[in-house]
């Protein structure tokens, strides 16, 4: 019809020549064109947001799974300047023992009531670590601690400085609330920072994980789709770990698959009346803990030092007839197969296929007695600060440090180098070699060797790098040349703490609406692409437009 308008109408000399373009351009201005807008940037918007989403995702999957340090004796500091340092004392199972208050730096500086307070604490609880959030006098605080190891030479335990992520969101929740009711906020918040050490999934559950901050732009995405896909993520890490059913809190009960928040409470309230568990079906006593929930749940909850040793294992019980039928096959007790590597291997798989267990279901049984409870978390490692380095007015150009990841976002990673700032690590700067996407080379709470490029104390902006050779300036934000001087790059904060805030910096470089225009036409540059790479992607959004224009 257009066609037929445009050769046969508009093009003639006919009295409706002008009625018709009139009507064309306001059809196109009003109606077409508003629309088609629209509709492309509805598609950029859900694009942008799936990609925050896995970020998100990724990032928060990281630090759930972050390294434990295990059963631990932990003495836990939450610094403070005026109202000093908060201090609580966690067994090594992280029972509440202890808390009080020390108040070495200004305007108190009563660093020698503080010191022995502190020894008298660890020689009587026998501490093996201390934990130290890393918010207001962190360094400052990790210097003293410092000073006492110097002093009291093998009597002071190593220090770990510790993320204060919605630690502060958590001491004044309702689990917080009730787990202690009689202890105050900041002696809550103590209690989380020295929990988060020894195991940092058991703590951080009880966080909305929207309060955590490692994400990107989460503010402006669908917040309820954003929680809807974080809570997979924490029940994904759960039951990827498992749980100690005689030590895990209601919080983190109520994310094993099948296990809703009240009978989460009733399986805790059991143990109290009744003592620990000493076995699987000791859970059906529970009140509600039904055949369906039991099916669901038995293969994620552990019973350390049960008789059957298959308790303590991922192995679920309707298949513990099968492997007593393994044992039985290779000649040995299901107690002594269990961990007996030369025992597992002489299981020969196909004797054991059935309609009802496949072969994979029997390669996860047999991994399982091979490493029993074995846990997918990496080995415990903590960074090491430079004690000369306290504040951001500190830091050397062109030295190097030892930092700890807090975030990692399309263009780049932040990195704790112990001076109350992150740093940015551009995407370009992350290794000698290209990188196409951050995530693919680090994870939340990797410890990393990092040298400082540049740093604006004014605007509390630190530039890093991870490459081996010197160069002149990080692509980025706030990087200086040779001479000090600003080099071009994208305006913005280089790197929030606080619970939920989102990284700033550096998307006007990356992602722009072209680049997502890109994306939806299957052209999606990964990271900061060559301009030529970025000159050859067919533009197939503007060319449609351009062609609608010329049809009227």
């Amino acid at each position: 019809m257009i066609g037929y308008l445009q050769n046969q109408v508009i093009k003639g000399d006919s009295v409706w020549k002008p009625y018709l373009e009139d009507m064309c351009k306001d059809a196109w201005e009003r109606l077409l064109q508003p629309s088609m807008e629209s509709e492309v940037r509805l598609l950029l918007k859900d694009a942008a947001e799936e990609e925050a989403f896995k970020v998100f995702s990724k990032n928060l999957q990281d630090v759930l799974l972050a390294a434990p340090a295990g059963h631990k004796a932990v003495l836990a500091l939450d610094p403070g300047f005026r109202t000093g340092c908060k201090v609580a004392v966690l067994d090594k199972n992280g029972k509440f023992l202890d808390h009080g208050i020390i108040k070495p730096h200004e305007p108190h500086n009563d660093k020698a009531g503080a010191a022995v307070y502190l020894m008298q604490l660890i020689d009587k609880y026998q501490i093996d670590l201390i934990a130290i959030g890393n918010g207001t006098a962190s360094r400052e605080t990790d210097a003293f601690c410092g000073e006492m190891a110097l002093k009291f030479k093998g009597k002071v335990p190593p220090r770990v400085i510790v993320s204060e992520a919605g630690a502060s969101v958590y001491s004044a929740s309702m689990i917080a609330i009730a787990e202690f009711p009689k202890e105050d906020v900041t002696t809550r918040g103590a209690i989380s920072i020295g929990r988060r050490l020894q195991d940092p999934l058991a703590e951080l559950v009880k966080v909305d994980p929207q309060s955590i901050g490692v994400g990107q732009y989460q503010h402006d995405v669908n917040q309820r789709e954003l929680k809807k896909r974080l809570d997979e993520v924490v029940e994904s890490c759960v039951n990827m770990v498992g749980v100690d059913v005689n030590s895990a809190s209601a919080p983190l009960l109520s994310h094993v698959a099948g296990l809703s928040n009240t009978l989460s409470e009733a399986i805790v309230k059991y143990r109290e009346e009744n003592g620990a568990y000493a076995s699987r079906e000791d859970l059906k006593k529970v009140k509600g803990f039904g055949p369906k929930a039991f099916e669901q749940a038995a293969g994620f909850m552990r019973i350390p030092g049960a008789e059957n040793p298959l308790d303590d294992s991922a192995v679920h019980p309707e298949n513990y007839a099968l492997v007593e039928k393994m044992a039985e096959k290779v000649g040995v007790p299901v107690k002594e197969m269990v961990g007996n590597a030369e025992a597992v291997k002489g299981i020969k798989l196909d004797e054991f296929l059935s309609d009802e267990v496949g072969r994979a279901t029997l390669e996860d049984i047999v991994k399982e007695l091979q490493k029993p409870s074995r846990d997918p978390r990496k080995e415990f490692r903590y960074a090491k600060f430079d004690d000369r380095i306290k504040t951001i007015n500190d830091l050397v150009t062109g030295s190097w440090m030892e930092g700890v990841v807090t975030n990692v976002a399309n263009f780049g990673a932040f990195v704790d180098i112990g001076v109350h700032q992150d740093g940015l690590v551009h995407i370009s700067e992350i290794s000698d070699k290209y990188v196409t996407d951050a995530k693919d080379v680090l994870t939340v709470g990797d410890v990393v060797k990092v040298r400082v490029v540049a740093v604006d104390a004014n605007q509390k902006r630190i530039s890093l790098s991870m490459k081996q050779e010197q160069t002149d300036g990080v692509a980025g934000a706030g990087v200086s040349g040779p001479r000090g001087q600003r080099v071009g790059g994208p305006r913005g904060g280089f790197g929030h703490r606080d619970g939920g805030a989102r990284p700033q910096g550096g998307i006007q470089g990356h992602a722009t609406i072209a680049d997502l225009k890109n994306k939806i036409a299957g052209k999606e540059r990964p990271g900061f692409a060559p301009k030529k790479a970025n000159a050859a992607q067919p533009q197939k959004l503007n060319a449609l437009l351009k062609s609608m224009k010329k049809g009227f």
